[in-house]
């Protein structure tokens, strides 16, 4: 299908010059934003020109975001814009409330779509929630903007996602890693035959496995990195060699905890600047671990590489395309006085994500426990009750258990 664009194959020169322009612009238009004026008060904006310039500023956490919109909802003084003037308002588990506009391919997934081989004359099942959240939206902007059409199936009722599927004649997926599996699955026990041979995944690991699963039913299965915060980061080509970084984005991989950049290869944290100018995040952690990779895609598109998700920083986890947090996990204990402690184990089960919430208590039963466990984590999973003083004393919280590699 070519190239999205010229940027994608600009040369290091044209693109570090482009980033001079534009760098400089941004970080005045992030002092419109009042959270980040107070940040960057004393740094001046012709100053910041490169990457490199960047490692000069402080790093700003989500934490800052929670603690700021408690105090100033719904966006913290981190929006260069008034609450109205987006189309929408999401909240994600924390909560944590984000904008969303219409236009433009606001999140800039377009980009990633077009490599995945999707757009005018696909139709994509879009499985990515609509409810608070903005995956399903990310998506659809993105679909808007290849000129692929949309079934806005969102999560769950998967006899009806393959009815919709088989009837309407769709062509690609999108949605966490694993759904598309179950849907593939049930149509296969259905009987039905599906016209689905693409597939643009993100919001979980896409393991190996599943990967090499999908390709033997003829869906060739491609995965981005993206959060609610920041839009896409970076995504797959066909060349299937590492993540390239998205054009609307600047990365930078640091030491976890702080804001020094490490060596070329080096894992560390992604911290990213966005150049979206109505919601301009600069330097912002993500929590997750990656590392630049050295040389160009052969795909032939220039921009750095990552590795992918290589972990977390601190001991965050997604599990089945939702991130659960230690402080939820403090959280559930506190509601619980009969709980001593709790540990979230994620695992799999085949190629599905698992959750077990394993609580100390000597009173409790699961079933009481079972909707403070879903209010506060968000998911629904296995609960587990064991002795007090069982569990493990190494710190943990949560307990990820999935292995990246097979």
């Amino acid at each position: 299908m070519g190239f999205y664009d010229q940027l994608e194959t600009r040369s290091a020169d044209a693109r570090a010059a482009d980033i001079a322009k534009q760098l400089p612009l941004q970080i005045a238009q992030a002092k419109r934003a009042p959270a980040i004026a107070e940040i960057l008060k004393d740094v001046d904006a012709e100053s910041i020109g490169s990457v490199e310039d960047l490692a000069s500023l402080p790093v700003i956490r989500k934490s800052e975001l929670v603690s700021n919109q408690a105090e100033n909802a719904p966006f913290g003084g981190f929006a260069a814009i008034d609450a109205h003037e987006f189309e929408h308002v999401f909240q994600s588990p924390g909560p944590i409330y984000e904008p969303g506009k219409l236009g433009n391919d606001w999140w800039r997934t377009g980009r990633f779509l077009h490599a995945a081989g999707i757009g005018r004359g696909d139709i994509i099942q879009n499985c990515f929630g609509y409810h608070l959240t903005p995956a399903g939206m990310i998506f659809e902007s993105g679909a808007r903007a290849v000129g692929a059409a949309v079934v806005p199936a969102g999560t769950g009722q998967t006899e009806l996602q393959v009815r919709a599927a088989h009837d309407i004649g769709v062509t690609a997926y999108a949605g966490t890693p694993d759904y598309l599996k179950v849907i593939l699955d049930r149509a296969e026990t259905e009987g039905v035959k599906l016209s689905i041979r693409k597939a643009a995944v993100g919001g979980g690991a896409l393991f190996p496995s599943l990967r090499q699963e999908y390709a033997d039913r003829g869906i060739a299965c491609l995965q981005c990195y993206a959060t609610a915060d920041l839009g896409n980061i970076a995504y797959e080509s066909a060349a299937m060699e590492g993540l390239i970084v998205d054009e609307g984005v600047l990365v930078e991989i640091v030491t976890p905890g702080t804001g020094t950049p490490v060596a070329l290869g080096e894992v560390g944290e992604v911290v990213v600047t966005t150049l979206n100018p109505d919601y301009p995040l600069i330097r912002f952690a993500t929590g997750d671990l990656s590392a630049f990779m050295e040389g160009e895609s052969p795909c032939g598109r220039t921009n750095l590489r990552i590795k992918g998700w290589m972990g977390r920083a601190d001991q965050t986890t997604k599990i089945k395309g939702m991130f659960v947090r230690p402080e939820q996990v403090a959280d559930l204990v506190s509601k619980n006085p009969e709980v001593e402690k709790a540990r979230v184990v994620a695992s799999r089960d085949g190629e599905r994500d698992m959750m077990t919430v394993m609580l100390e208590t000597e009173g409790a039963s699961a079933e009481a426990l079972a909707d403070s466990v879903f209010s506060t984590l968000k998911l629904k999973g296995k609960i587990e009750l064991v002795p007090v003083g069982s569990l493990p004393k190494d710190g943990k919280v949560i307990d990820d258990q999935r292995s990246y590699d097979t």
